[in-house]
């Protein structure tokens, strides 16, 4: 099957349904006779800009964005929203976002692929960054910074 049936597939289901991790999204895709390994689903849900939000239990789950965000990349749409503040020292960076927002924020650093970020572990209000090189972190903080004041 191809890589656009198995992107209407995604579409569909997220579209329906509530999936709550890439595990959940990926045994759904199998239901449908689309077998995919974890790393490719990660590749698609980056290509769908799909972005997990809380609902009103606090639970998050993938949904597609609005049409209306389709051209704008999901950092400069979530951190204008969701953004407190950052920390940093070192390797680390520690942003602080509204309650329910770290999920979606650090899925949208990830989803940016910043060299600089080596990867990102997200709580309910807490992202922390780790970067590559201590040297890096008055770079990321500035953009972290920058893109959270902009006027969407």
């Amino acid at each position: 099957m191809t890589k656009t049936a198995r992107h209407a597939a995604i579409r569909q289901l997220v579209e329906e349904g509530r999936y709550t991790s890439q595990e959940h999204l990926r045994e759904a895709l199998a239901r449908k006779g689309f077998e995919v390994t974890q790393a490719t689903l990660s590749r698609d849900i980056r290509e769908l800009r799909l972005i997990k939000v809380p609902d009103a239990e606090g639970r998050t789950y993938y949904t597609l964005p609005p049409e209306e965000w389709e051209l704008t990349p999901p950092i400069r749409r979530l951190l204008p929203a969701l953004f407190v503040g950052a920390e940093g020292t070192g390797n680390l960076l520690v942003v602080k976002t509204m309650r329910g927002g770290a999920q979606p924020v650090a899925e949208a650093i990830d989803w940016e692929e910043w060299p600089e970020v080596l990867g990102s572990i997200a709580g309910d209000d807490t992202v922390l960054l780790i970067l590559r090189d201590p040297a890096h972190l008055d770079t990321i903080l500035r953009r972290i910074e920058e893109l959270a004041e902009l006027d969407t």
